[in-house]
């Protein structure tokens, strides 16, 4: 799973490649709504990853609703409206709203929303269900052109806020074949970093980018190639403890504006790097979602 060569210089993978700084590049529109599922069928079912392994049966999903009820409300607290997926029965997972579509704007100004292939089987359905959301609100949906390849969506990938140019992981989900196609039809420069830690099976368990010069991340998660490039690209490249991490998927907390860290409860010293940096952190309890691997930034869709 090396990158492939093909994309040219928009692929970006050591830091002797990164000949310019993200506030070089042009500006980008931010995502100003937060899209959600609703977490009625919300449950473990099956093990793909190593943070279900022993959590089978084992969701209370009374507590799953008001852990989702609190995370859709801190979105809500800091001026984010909430849109919201009707639940399907058999799809668990569809509460991870980041993994089944990247959105974003074309070159000529059109939205549009790139469709997962989940690595997994059992939640490859999800998918449609996203894409009927896109399609009723006229967005663009684009399947990559090899549409079995694996590709998980904003689990994997990010735009860097408010600039064009992306992020994004492979290893263990996403393949790093999509990345030439991702540059090629948003016409951007993307940074692919190798993931080498299943805990951190997904970028988003262990990279949050806060701005075009910072962000947070869990070194253990890539290998030194990785980091290095990561340390040329932010400036302010901020450690996040690897056992809260691990644990409490702290590096899965989300700043939506640049302003706010909504983050699970109890990662002390994530929550004191992030005032650091002058953030205020929103602390929310998502144990019972933490079971099946996800989080605060899993939880939700940022769209236009």
């Amino acid at each position: 799973m090396e990158p492939s060569t093909s994309g040219g210089r928009r692929i970006i993978t050591r830091a002797a490649e990164l000949d310019f700084a993200f506030s070089d590049l042009p500006t980008r529109p931010l995502e100003v709504r937060v899209l959600m599922a609703d977490p009625t069928h919300f449950d473990v079912l099956y093990v793909i990853n190593p943070h279900m392994a022993g959590n089978v049966g084992n969701v209370d999903r009374g507590l799953a609703r008001r852990q989702w009820e609190s995370v859709r409300d801190a979105y809500a607290s800091v001026g984010f409206p909430i849109e919201v997926v009707d639940a399907v029965a058999g799809l668990p997972d569809l509460v991870f709203m980041a993994n089944q579509s990247f959105p974003g704007q074309l070159p000529n100004g059109r939205w549009a929303a790139i469709l997962s292939y989940m690595h997994s089987p059992e939640r490859r359905p999800e998918v449609d269900v996203v894409a009927a959301w896109y399609r009723a609100r006229g967005a663009h949906t684009v399947h990559l052109s090899d549409p079995t390849l694996p590709f998980e969506g904003m689990g994997d990938v990010a735009w860097v806020p408010g600039r064009r140019a992306i992020v994004g992981g492979y290893g263990f989900r996403t393949h790093a074949d999509a990345y030439p196609e991702l540059a090629t039809l948003f016409d951007v420069p993307v940074l692919t970093l190798k993931l080498v830690d299943e805990r951190f099976y997904h970028l988003d368990t262990c990279l949050q980018i806060i701005d075009d010069r910072t962000a947070l991340y869990v070194p253990c998660a890539f290998n030194q190639e990785g980091i290095e490039l990561l340390q040329q690209a932010f400036p302010r490249l901020v450690e996040i403890p690897e056992e809260e991490a691990a644990v409490g998927l702290a590096c899965n907390g989300h700043s939506p504006d640049g302003r706010h860290f909504i983050v699970h409860r109890g990662a002390r010293r994530t929550v004191a790097a992030v005032r650091s940096l002058g953030l205020t952190p929103i602390e929310v309890d998502t144990g019972e979602f933490i079971k099946s691997g996800g989080s605060v930034y899993c939880m939700k869709l940022m769209v236009p």
